[in-house]
């Protein structure tokens, strides 16, 4: 009896000692440039998988722990809220979508968590880690050489980047904050390589992910060139890995210019794949925007799609 009750409070002081790592890093953005809302830093979180960098908390407007939110995780944080603190002075205007949409009750409640990205190390985080190891040992990847510089494969981060996000950053999250802790009521999004790495995380936790938003996706992998081995390797991948249609949703889009113009070539080869994996208009899209680029100020035209389509109150096609 005694030896259970050690064990049980060592458990405990190591979870409350976990919680206050967490706790004591957190902290109001009194100066964030938002139109409805508060945003809160975790700031450079300390990881035994990843490099420490910070998270944003973006809470709605008269957010109540009488309530109970769904989450929604999204990836490159420092681009989702504040225009006036971004490299090129754009954002995905995630607080403006967010609370309209709640506001006219076209989505469910909702929190955002955006997850910093470091500049360095983004395409190693990002990149789905498995789908690279469908590459034949004889593939050329000297693109990969040529455009990450000091790129070598065992960098690869992608699996330790999404045990950071299940294991140490939802659980922080469920525990502070006043959300749903189900599948149903748990989200992932981002563009870019954030759209591989979201689509990769709906793969590889179908159990904690219901619905992925995937806008702009690049299926090159990596700068576009001819004869590029990792589409065909992130493809193969999805084929293998999708998960089950009945239980949840993917988004995918893209548009036709700047890097967007490399895209379009591979909807087919999407559709594909997710037909044969018996998604069907209810519960997949892959939607093209004519005239779209790569870019913040594009995707928050259209963010309001994948938000409704994944968080939506109702059946309403979109």
């Amino acid at each position: 009896m005694n030896r259970f009750f050690i064990i049980s409070f060592l458990l405990f002081f190591m979870s409350c000692k976990t919680d206050k790592t967490f706790s004591k890093h957190v902290f109001k953005i009194e100066n964030a440039t938002l139109s409805s809302g508060s945003l809160y830093r975790i700031d450079s979180i300390q990881s035994k998988y990843i490099k420490p960098r910070p998270v944003d908390v973006w809470l709605p407007e008269n957010y109540s722990k009488e309530k109970k939110y769904a989450v929604l995780y999204m990836h490159d944080g420092q681009m989702l809220f504040d225009s006036t603190t971004t490299w090129n002075k754009q954002e995905w205007k995630v607080d403006e979508w967010a609370s309209k949409l709640m506001n006219d009750k076209i989505t469910k409640n909702f929190i955002v968590v955006g997850i910093h990205n470091i500049k360095e190390l983004r395409w190693f985080d990002l990149f789905p880690q498995k789908a690279f190891y469908n590459l034949n040992k004889d593939t050329d990847v000297s693109m990969l050489h040529d455009g990450y510089e000091g790129f070598d494969e065992f960098l690869l981060n992608g699996d330790n980047y999404l045990k950071f996000l299940v294991e140490e950053l939802k659980p922080f999250i469920d525990s502070t904050y006043s959300v749903y802790t189900n599948r149903e009521n748990t989200f992932v999004a981002g563009s870019s390589m954030g759209g591989l790495m979201s689509m990769y995380a709906i793969c590889e936790y179908p159990n904690i992910f219901s619905g992925a938003a995937c806008l702009s996706t690049h299926w090159e992998g990596a700068a576009p060139i001819e004869n590029n081995p990792l589409p065909e390797a992130v493809f193969k991948y999805m084929e293998a890995n999708l998960p089950s249609a009945e239980n949840h949703k993917l988004y995918f889009d893209y548009g036709t210019e700047t890097l967007d113009a490399h895209y379009p070539k591979h909807a087919p080869k999407v559709n594909e794949i997710l037909a044969s994996k018996g998604y069907d208009k209810t519960n997949s899209k892959n939607l093209m925007f004519e005239g779209a680029n790569h870019s913040e100020n594009a995707w928050n035209q259209r963010l309001y799609i994948p938000l409704t389509f994944l968080l939506g109150n109702t059946n309403e096609q979109i």
